[in-house]
């Protein structure tokens, strides 16, 4: 055929498509992809997704950036958190280990619910004689497989991959990473194989921010992990494993409490908050938030919303239900102790306005300090025990359920600061702040007095589904996290 017949085959073509698009409900893409063929990459590849992508905000850039792949591949915010909450246990295992655990609030438009999966890393109920570092229960690989199993739309298995790579083959240490890493380096190194991941020149100096960072062991369980199954790690020949690594590293876990270590998920506690609800999940630290956005919507002063914040975090870690502290308009009793800033959170919102926020944490930078062998693994450490205080995870979520609509997620890390801070934040980003000066305001409010919290937030002020265009994401400015997304 000549050149000049292929083009009158392919104008012809070019409107019997336009026919058969006028005619299906299903749209133009699939007819033009079958009959002219289509460069898109498939679904499963960056770049699946065309427009809006939803957006990623997280304290480790690496992390944030592999979120951002899984939306473009066509994946949920779900899966995004995933891959997110698996790759911080490559870029930043000083907060988020995959000997560590966390807790996340997931938005499902399609329901219009909003559910919480608790997976914190717990002190196991008989400390092993010998145990000079006791570790905690790790909650992370089951906690997220758990969040997935509900609402992710790709396979486990490679919503994990990107984290299996970047231990294998290696990633450049990000900037908060290597701040993490000197700030402990010289009891840290005290461990023989910290010296020999995380260190150069013979382990006499930690690794800088651009230095590549290689994991292999660490690559090798998460590989078992994708391979074998999640349960193996708790309950398989791989848990014997665990176990016998964690009595080396001076945490010792057994077999039979890594098999009842198991996810909570649960309908997340709400309380109306205007023509929205607001969604908490039952931790001290997102009901102490929460009450810090009820009382700044009461117009009281921000110091007096903060010790009602703090108190109603205090009270909820003592065991007050949260729907008790949510639904009381006098300040609840108690005072908050001080907590180590040891956790890390990230939000994920998708292009169908499903939406996550996560609270990672070791319970103490680093954890117990040491690195379970043949695993490449550091340990959690093991909370109220010692002087190692429970984390105190901050994160909410705002919907509208009449119309399905996403508003709003937030995280917060750092100490006892963490919940005021982000009632501060969420707050001015309910009252039309954009993400960029709702994360600022909190430090501009309270001065000096807030220090170590950070907090990354998204929002829609006219929801979503929508309008994209009202959508924004952004990290805390004084940290050295980032946000992404694409339209």
């Amino acid at each position: 055929m000549t050149s000049h017949g292929a083009n009158i085959v392919r104008r012809r073509s070019k409107s019997l498509i336009a026919v058969l698009c006028a005619l299906s409900v299903a749209g133009c893409g699939s007819w033009s992809d079958a009959l002219l063929g289509s460069s898109r990459p498939a679904e499963g590849t960056p770049g699946f997704v065309r427009g809006f992508l939803g957006g990623v905000v997280a304290d480790e850039p690496r992390a944030a950036l592999a979120g951002r792949d899984v939306l473009a591949s066509g994946g949920s915010a779900v899966d995004a958190a995933v891959t997110v909450g698996f790759m911080l246990g490559v870029t930043m295992p000083s907060r988020a280990s995959l000997a560590g655990g966390g807790v996340c609030l997931a938005f499902d438009p399609r329901r219009s619910e909003t559910i919480s999966v608790q997976f914190l890393p717990t002190a196991p109920a008989v400390i092993a004689p010998g145990s000079d570092r006791p570790a905690a229960l790790p909650g992370t690989p089951r906690g997220l497989f758990a969040l997935h199993s509900r609402l992710g739309r790709l396979p486990f298995e490679r919503v994990i991959a990107p984290a299996e790579q970047a231990a294998r083959f290696g990633t450049p240490v990000s900037r908060a990473f290597a701040t993490d890493l000197a700030a402990v380096w010289p009891p840290f190194s005290a461990d023989p194989q910290a010296r020999e991941i995380f260190g150069k020149s013979g382990g006499s100096q930690a690794l800088a921010e651009g230095d590549m960072l290689t994991q292999v062991e660490l690559a090798n369980l998460i590989g078992q992990i994708r391979s074998q199954g999640v349960g193996d790690f708790y309950q398989g020949s791989l848990a014997r494993r665990v176990a016998d690594a964690t009595a080396a590293a001076g945490g010792a876990l057994s077999v039979d409490e890594l098999r009842s270590t198991l996810p909570r998920a649960a309908f997340a506690e709400t309380v109306s908050f205007g023509s929205d609800t607001l969604a908490v999940s039952p931790v001290g630290g997102s009901v102490g938030a929460a009450v810090m956005m009820q009382r700044l919507r009461a117009r009281v002063s921000v110091e007096e919303a903060a010790q009602a914040a703090l108190a109603a975090a205090a009270a909820a870690r003592a065991g007050t239900p949260p729907s008790a502290l949510l639904a009381s308009t006098a300040p609840a009793g108690g005072s908050l102790p001080p907590v180590l800033g040891a956790t890390t959170g990230f939000a994920v919102l998708d292009r169908d306005g499903q939406a996550v926020a996560c609270s990672m944490t070791m319970n103490n930078l680093f954890g117990t300090g040491r690195i379970a062998p043949t695993f490449g693994l550091l340990l959690a450490a093991a909370p109220g025990i010692g002087q190692v205080p429970p984390a105190l995870p901050s994160l909410v979520m705002v919907t509208n359920p009449s119309t399905r609509a996403f508003r709003l997620a937030a995280v917060s890390s750092g100490g006892e600061g963490a919940p005021v801070a982000l009632g501060i934040a969420a707050s001015q980003a309910m009252a039309g702040a954009s993400a960029q000066a709702a994360v600022a305001a909190p430090r501009t409010l309270r001065g000096a007095e807030d220090t170590t919290s950070r907090v990354n937030l998204i929002s829609c002020s006219r929801y979503l589904p929508g309008s994209n265009a009202s959508c924004s994401w952004a990290p805390d400015p004084r940290g050295n996290g980032l946000a992404l997304g694409a339209d």
